[in-house]
């Protein structure tokens, strides 16, 4: 696709992660000879999950094919995961020869859209044993691409998984002009970004916040993956 017109869009819904959809937003809009597209149902103003409003430019309905499809996690991806007028989006654009890159739990939408069978894949930490319900072959890395359908997991690695889909799409030099204008060279002040990495009572404190959460999940997981 190095000559081609890039067509992005990018998927809004409540209650997502901002972060995972601005990170690679930052990436992919920088893609020379593209345009990016931000996306929902309708085009009311769409709160993250702390509230933050981003505003959608057009419909799922009016979308037309396109090049590349962001679809980002968050809280929200529970609604999400059972929103046929949404899955039907993601088969539809995949089917039309979209890349698809998801982040964070987004991974898990893409999974109830049925587009994960057989599909090595990561999500964020605390949803990572949730992949194979819906088909998945899960791998535990920051990045995971397979096919046209990249992953990213959680959340900030969503900017990783935007270099790495650029790189495929522009080439590596392009790739790295844009990580070079972003300045990303993490120097995190903790070595607390994995489950691995994090001390016992951090991750047990991380844990325990996500319990209601994951079990939410863990239930939508088994009902999709039962039908």
């Amino acid at each position: 696709m190095t000559d081609k017109h890039l067509e992005i869009g990018g998927l809004l819904y409540p209650a997502m992660d901002q972060l995972d959809f601005t990170g690679p937003y930052e990436v992919l809009a920088s893609l020379r000879d593209s345009t990016f597209h931000v996306l929902a149902k309708s085009l009311e103003p769409v709160p993250d999950f702390r509230g933050l409003l981003l505003t959608p430019q057009i419909t799922l309905a009016e979308c037309g094919q396109l090049d590349v499809l962001l679809v980002p996690g968050g809280q929200g991806q529970e609604a999400l995961m059972e929103d046929e007028a949404v899955l039907s989006f993601l088969r539809s654009q995949f089917a039309g020869g979209a890349w698809l890159l998801s982040v964070c739990t987004g991974a898990l939408v893409c999974g109830a859209a049925g587009l994960l069978r057989g599909v090595r894949a990561t999500t964020h930490w605390s949803a990572f044993h949730l992949l194979p319900y819906f088909g998945a072959i899960p791998v535990d890395e920051r990045v995971v691409v397979d096919g046209r359908i990249v992953t990213a997991a959680g959340v900030t690695s969503g900017i990783d998984g935007a270099l790495r889909l650029a790189a495929l799409l522009r080439g590596e030099t392009v790739a790295q002009v844009i990580q070079l204008f972003i300045q990303y060279a993490p120097e995190p002040p903790f070595q607390a970004g994995t489950p691995a990495q994090a001390p016992a009572p951090v991750l047990a404190i991380a844990e325990r916040f996500s319990a209601t959460l994951a079990q939410q999940r863990l239930e939508t997981a088994k009902r999709i993956a039962a039908k």
